[in-house]
């Protein structure tokens, strides 16, 4: 079985620019993370290759990746960082011909719900679609309504749900989260991440029966055919080691056969962005 993992991370640490890593709270991941860090993790989980998703919203970033994609070439795919509201998006696009960046992302978590619903970024997405890339939607369980308006408006493109939509793990709430992942989830073109999961919950007593009826719906809802394994590395090292994550979400799917399981841990993740290996 080929295992990938469809969400991770890397970034030189730059303390004015990464505001979002809070000093105490957040002191483990506030340093650098290369691939060096990253390739024993794989290597011990028999894992084949990662896909690198954006952090910084710069056009920098996307050849930050792509240069450490060049030097090792288990980083299979790149979603970078596009200005998807430029007026010269279709130009910014078609400029962009290394075959690992696969898709792209904008870290709507942090925008006004409003946000989604602007034409210009709308435009900006249709462009992805035609020029076949895909994107990661990245919110907030309560962005959710927005989020289904507009994926609505483009059923001709790739788009994953990163982290599930975070749902509150940590107090358990569910029933909001729940009506707007059924609905987005009826959309064909939509896929779910299983990953960030760790850090919505409480990072220090988090048990795994506390994801158990979020990940219940996913599958229910998405199905095994569009679900996709990711660790959210190294982001989910706040609450959780690579090891402890990868085990349950292994040991989670274990119920599914086995073409399931492979399609869930690498297959699906293979096939949505189209890559190469």
């Amino acid at each position: 079985m080929k295992i990938i993992d469809s969400h991770q991370h890397f970034w030189n640490f730059q303390p004015a620019r990464d505001t979002w890593m809070t000093p105490g709270t957040m002191d483990k991941i506030r340093r650098d993370f290369q691939p060096e860090d990253l390739l024993p993790l794989l290597d011990r989980h028999n894992i084949d290759g990662t896909v690198a998703i954006q952090v910084d919203q710069t056009e920098d970033e996307n050849e930050f990746l792509l240069s450490l994609a060049k030097k090792h070439p288990w980083i299979l795919g790149v979603v970078g960082w596009i200005d998807l509201k430029s007026p010269d998006i279709e130009e910014k696009l078609s400029r962009f011909k290394d075959p690992k960046l696969v898709g792209f992302r904008h870290i709507l978590q942090s925008e006004p719900a409003e946000f989604m619903a602007d034409p210009h970024f709308i435009a900006g997405l249709e462009q992805l679609s035609r020029f076949n890339f895909t994107y990661d939607l990245l919110i907030y369980w309560h962005q959710l309504e927005a989020a289904i308006e507009l994926a609505s408006e483009l059923p001709d493109l790739h788009i994953v749900l990163d982290h599930i939509a975070k749902p509150d793990i940590r107090d358990g709430r569910i029933l909001k989260w729940s009506r707007g992942i059924r609905k987005l989830a009826d959309m064909p073109n939509v896929y779910c991440k299983i990953s960030g999961m760790v850090t919505e919950a409480h990072w220090q007593y988090w048990k795994p029966d506390d994801f158990t009826p979020y990940l219940n719906l996913v599958f229910e809802t998405f199905g095994p055919d569009r679900c996709m394994f990711g660790s959210d590395w190294p982001v989910c090292t706040l609450a959780a080691t690579y090891q402890d994550w990868f085990e349950y979400v292994s040991e989670f799917i274990s119920v599914f056969d086995a073409k399931q399981q492979e399609n869930i841990m690498g297959g699906n993740c293979r096939r949505f962005y189209k890559l190469l290996k």
